[in-house]
């Protein structure tokens, strides 16, 4: 049987290969655009703990540290989760296990209102809502973009991860509004619940698994792609992929920068600005309002990332972007002010630029080095960058509170940002295979 033939019957099985027209646009976009909104309703979740630190505080009298110290199981569980959540994903499928993810972020969040003691905080928000999270991380977007794009993988890559600022954006403002407006945090960890259950839907019946389920090639592709059989023993592969990427070196470099990635942003911005500012005499709805800027302004320097990625050395890109990062965070200190000024301004527009934008090099990085496994060794390095926030959220708040205030932890996000500006620097190239020779080919 031909290739062409064997493509035909693959397509039957999975449904009738469906004729390409001209001007028509491909399911990958709307399969993409569905995978945005659910992010962005999954990221409500990430704009609450930053706003809880104080209303906890000043209701049970919890310290920052201890606050700060279940934001950082979130943070952990979020990253450690991914490589199995992309192992699991190739085990039942993206709409199961992203359905089954955003009630566990619903249950979670939900629960938090009736709790009294720290204990339950860890519960609620570090181990269900970590979980939940995890599943829905960046390792959902790479798996969709592996399966359904051959080309534009850069660009929806960067699509995809600003969902999230885009969900920041959109929740800040409100969230912060409810607790200051009604000096009550409970109603906004409630509408975190809800934003979850209402995409619920959505992925449910919009969301497809792969390309051959509904008869098509994957965007950019020449030829039809049979569907993968399920892979059974997701957490033992998940498992095997990292043994195996841990004996290369490029593994170590990637996981290195994105834990600084995730020690300079989830961790410490997105934890502990709101605060920091509010130290300062900044309200809390001013700080937050200047977060969700941030989140403006993420969504075009991802995009424009996930462009850059596809046309230069995603290292260079990945050097340059630590390193201006790491130049704006010591100036932070003198920054922060009772009001909002210019170079407030300027600085929020600058890092929201740069806050994510670290994530299509890197995910390009993980494709170039371990091709098929490349969603799940992302997965680990994901888990290195919500390790590292985890850390400096904790670490975070034990400096504010014995120190008071977060000026060295500012300092040394910034010599960390250095580093892995050089870290990307040495990453080296995987060296191209010469195609098998074919038996009769002219030499």
């Amino acid at each position: 049987m031909t290739q062409t033939s064997e493509a035909t019957a693959a397509g039957t099985e999975s449904g009738p290969a469906l004729p390409s027209r001209p001007g028509r646009i491909h399911r990958a976009w709307f399969v993409a655009a569905v995978t945005f909104v659910t992010i962005i309703g999954a990221a409500a979740f990430r704009s609450l703990p930053g706003l809880l630190i104080d209303p906890l505080n000043e209701e049970f009298g919890w310290s920052r540290g201890t606050i700060g110290g279940a934001v950082s199981v979130n943070l952990a569980l979020y990253g450690l989760t991914a490589p199995f959540a992309a192992a699991l994903m190739d085990r039942f499928g993206i709409r199961r296990v992203v359905a089954v993810a955003l009630l566990v972020i619903a249950l979670g969040s939900g629960a938090t209102v009736w709790m009294t003691a720290p204990w339950q905080l860890l519960l609620c928000w570090g181990l269900l809502v970590g979980l939940g999270s995890g599943s829905m991380a960046l390792a959902f977007a790479a798996t969709v973009t592996n399966r359904w794009f051959t080309q534009r993988r850069g660009l929806v890559t960067g699509i995809l991860t600003a969902a999230s600022a885009s969900g920041q954006l959109i929740f800040l403002p409100l969230l912060s509004w409810m607790i200051t407006s009604q000096r009550d945090w409970r109603p906004a960890a409630v509408t975190v619940s809800l934003a979850a259950l209402a995409v619920v839907p959505f992925v449910w019946l919009l969301l497809r698994d792969h390309p051959a389920d509904v008869g098509l090639k994957p965007y950019g592709a020449t030829e039809f792609v049979v569907k993968p059989p399920p892979v059974p023993g997701a957490a033992r592969r998940a498992v095997t992929v990292l043994f195996s990427a841990v004996r290369t070196g490029p593994f170590w470099l990637l996981a290195g920068t994105f834990a600084i990635c995730g020690a300079s942003t989830n961790g410490l911005i997105q934890t502990h600005f709101v605060p920091a500012a509010h130290d300062h005499g900044m309200p809390i709805t001013a700080a937050a309002s200047l977060l969700a800027v941030i989140g403006v302004f993420d969504v075009i320097g991802t995009v424009a990332s996930g462009w850059f990625t596809d046309r230069f050395e995603p290292r260079r890109l990945l050097a340059v972007y630590y390193a201006l990062r790491g130049v704006s965070l010591l100036f932070l200190p003198m920054l922060l002010a009772p009001g909002v000024h210019p170079p407030m301004i300027f600085f929020i527009v600058f890092y929201g630029l740069d806050w994510v934008a670290t994530v299509p090099p890197t995910l390009a990085l993980c494709r170039e080095q371990y091709g098929e496994d490349s969603a799940i060794v992302f997965g680990w390095v994901l888990a290195s960058h919500q390790v590292g926030a985890a850390l400096v959220a904790f670490l975070g708040g034990v400096a504010r509170d014995a120190f008071g205030s977060y000026d060295v932890v500012w300092y040394a996000s910034g010599a960390l940002c250095a580093a892995a500006a050089l870290m990307a620097l040495v990453i080296r190239r995987r060296p191209v295979r010469p195609a098998p020779a074919v038996a009769g080919a002219p030499a």
